[in-house]
């Protein structure tokens, strides 16, 4: 089990728990009881701890390495995904993974960042980090999308764009500059979900849509607080400072009227209820989209623009 520092002593509870349920079979009342106090105490543990996370704090669980990935909840929600390859230029970047999927018999046009389970996987994924080929395929899936009338879903999960010299030679800051520019201008519906980290141009990529959620437990910023830190104070010691000042979680980001909407997730974090937390997701979707497909795409495009037009005005 991977457990974080502020889940150890949940864990601790939970194992005892489940040494007093192993040696109670027979026992009397008074160890049923000590139990059912034990359950009502980690319940009560659980919300106090993650109901008064910092930011640092949700930064760590949104790299959970058993939180799930742009696939599981594609595969979760969808009945018969299927998956696009390539951007007809250069190469097929496996960090960026996209594809037609049914979601309660309407068509939607899935497209999102992917990271590995094992080293062979993060690497095949390159950590989730795209090229300039996976935006360039992320949009080709788009238009592809707006050609047959489909509506598009984006889930984000990146610590930001491949930052190497090859990435750089190949365009890559044109290749985000390009998707944001298009994006705006889509005439189908475009609902973009954060379901992990959500860094800087590599995350804004595919992120421009009439609908910004991010579920409970995820971040979103110009900068990684590792990043954030290792400019303003010279060393990442300062990474949990950094993760306060940037203003970076969810809650943050809708008071700052950034994102249109949290999405909970199960008590402990998205991964310790994939199904359920999918379920969400799901639900998520199919509001935002029966509320969206009844505007003209005039009007979307016009309130897309005007939404992000907005940000970071400030009136004195």
């Amino acid at each position: 089990m991977n457990l974080l520092d502020f889940e150890k002593p949940i864990a601790e509870l939970e194992t005892k728990l489940a040494d007093m349920k192993q040696l109670a079979d027979g026992s009397d009342e008074s160890v049923h009881q000590a139990i059912r106090a034990l359950e009502n105490k980690i319940i009560d543990l659980k919300k106090e701890t993650f109901e008064n996370l910092t930011g640092w704090q949700r930064v760590q669980l949104s790299r959970h390495p058993d939180r799930p990935y742009t696939l599981d909840y594609i595969y979760e929600i969808t009945t018969d995904f299927i998956e696009l390859f390539g951007d007809r230029t250069v190469a097929d970047d496996k960090a960026m993974i996209g594809g037609l999927g049914t979601v309660e018999g309407q068509t939607f046009m899935f497209i999102g960042q992917q990271k590995g389970r094992n080293t062979k996987q993060r690497q095949t994924r390159n950590f989730g980090m795209a090229n300039p080929e996976g935006y360039r395929k992320a949009l080709r899936l788009m238009k592809l999308a707006e050609k047959f009338n489909k509506p598009i879903v984006t889930l984000i999960d990146t610590p930001g764009a491949f930052p190497g010299l090859e990435a750089e030679e190949r365009g890559q800051g044109e290749a985000i500059a390009r998707n944001i520019k298009e994006m705006f201008m889509l005439k189908v519906p475009v609902i973009c979900i954060i379901i992990g980290e959500g860094a800087s141009g590599g995350a804004l990529g595919i992120a421009i849509g009439d609908r910004v959620l991010m579920l409970e437990n995820t971040w979103y910023s110009v900068i990684s607080p590792e990043s954030c830190s290792s400019i303003l104070w010279r060393s990442w010691d300062y990474k949990e400072q950094a993760a306060e000042v940037l203003k970076l979680t969810a809650k943050d980001m809708l008071q700052n009227k950034l994102i249109d909407g949290i999405i909970k997730e199960p008590l402990g974090g998205a991964h310790t209820d994939v199904k359920t937390m999918a379920a969400e997701v799901k639900k998520a979707i199919l509001n935002n989209f029966a509320t969206l497909n009844k505007l003209s795409p005039r009007e979307r495009i016009t309130q897309r623009i005007d939404k992000f037009g907005a940000m970071g005005v400030v009136k004195e």
